[in-house]
C-alpha cells in the first residue's frame, strides 16, 4: 500500500463495514487488515478510542482477534477459547504458515459452490439427493479430487491450497464439503475414522457416509466396517459417531506434524506439535470435573 497509509476514502469505507455481522465481510476485512497491518493498526486504534461506542467495540474486536504480527499466537488463542467453529479454525490454522492468505477469496469459492448447488436443488429433496448434487458440483464441475500421488504434501491440509489446487487428503476435502454443506443448511457431520476421514449424514432412518477422498462415494456403516477390517482394525460403533470440531482441527495438526517431518521440515513439524499439545492441555484442563 502506498506510503503505508489508508486514504480517507478507505477509512470511510472501513468505518461502514466494521459493524457488519456477515461472516464473509468479517473474513474479508480480517484478510485485508492482516495483509496491511502497518497502515491499518493506527486506524483501528484511533477508532477504538473514538466517540462512536459501537465502532470502538468492533475496532477493538479486530485488534484483539487479528494479533497482526503473530498468527501463531492467534491460533493458540483460538484453541484456548474453546469456541470452536470449523471455518474460522481452518482459516486461522492456515494463517500460521500462510499469514497473507486471502480469506475473502477462500470464502468466495465456497459461496460460489453453494450457489451452484442451490441452482440444482429442487425442493423437496432428501438429504441423500442434495449430497448427490453437492458431489456433482464439487467433484465434477469444480474438479476436486484426492491427491493420491503426493498424499503427504503438507499443502494438502491448508484450506486455501486445497481450494486453489482442487486436491487434498480425506480430512481437508471433508472440511471443504462440510463448509459448502453448512451454507446449504445441510446438516452433515465430520467423522474421523481410524486411518480415514469421511462425512456423516444422520438425517435419514439409516445413516450414510460420504467419502470425499473417493469423489464423494456413498458408504454404508457396513462398508466402512469392512474397510477398517481390511486395515486390520477391529471397528467399534463409536467409530461412526460425529467427531468434535476440536478433534478435527487437532487431527489436521497431527497430520501436519507427520507430513512436515516426512518433508524434512523440522521447524514446521515442531510448530504443529505445539498446537497439538495446546489442544490436549486445553481439553484436559476443561475436562476436569
Amino acid at each position: 500500500m502506498e506510503n503505508d497509509r489508508l486514504t480517507p476514502e478507505q477509512k470511510n469505507a472501513f468505518l461502514g463495514l466494521l459493524d457488519d455481522q456477515s461472516i464473509a465481510v468479517r473474513n474479508a476485512l480480517m484478510s485485508f487488515f492482516g495483509a496491511h497491518s502497518t497502515a491499518v493498526v493506527p486506524f483501528l486504534k484511533e477508532t477504538a478510542t473514538g466517540k462512536n461506542r459501537a465502532l470502538a467495540w468492533h475496532a477493538r474486536w479486530y485488534l484483539d482477534e487479528l494479533k497482526f504480527s503473530d498468527p501463531v499466537a492467534e491460533f493458540k488463542g483460538f484453541i484456548r477459547s474453546l469456541n470452536y467453529e470449523l471455518e474460522t479454525g481452518a482459516l486461522l490454522l492456515n494463517r500460521t504458515v500462510f499469514p497473507s492468505v486471502d480469506i475473502g477469496a477462500c470464502c468466495s469459492i465456497l459461496d460460489e459452490m453453494a450457489a451452484r448447488c442451490r441452482e440444482l436443488i429442487a425442493e423437496p429433496m432428501t438429504a441423500r439427493e442434495k449430497c448427490r448434487i453437492l458431489n456433482r458440483v464439487m467433484f465434477h464441475e469444480y474438479g476436486f479430487r484426492g491427491n493420491h500421488e503426493h498424499y503427504t504434501d503438507p499443502l494438502n491440509t491448508f484450506l486455501d491450497q486445497v481450494l486453489q489446487r482442487r486436491k487434498g487428503i480425506p480430512i481437508s476435502l471433508s472440511i471443504v464439503y462440510l463448509l459448502v454443506a453448512h451454507r446449504l443448511a445441510l446438516d452433515l457431520e465430520p467423522v474421523g475414522l481410524p486411518g480415514h476421514f469421511v462425512i456423516g449424514c444422520y438425517m435419514e432412518d439409516t445413516p450414510f457416509f460420504i467419502d470425499a477422498f473417493e469423489q464423494g462415494v456413498f458408504r454404508s456403516p457396513e462398508e466402512l466396517f469392512t474397510l477398517l477390517r481390511l486395515q486390520h482394525i477391529e471397528p467399534k460403533e463409536t467409530d461412526l459417531a460425529p467427531t468434535p470440531i476440536r478433534e478435527v482441527l487437532c487431527r489436521c495438526c497431527r497430520n501436519l506434524v507427520n507430513h512436515y517431518r516426512a518433508a524434512g521440515d523440522d521447524e514446521h513439524a515442531r510448530l504443529f506439535v505445539e498446537f497439538v499439545e495446546e489442544f490436549e492441555i486445553t481439553y484436559e484442563r476443561h475436562a476436569q470435573p
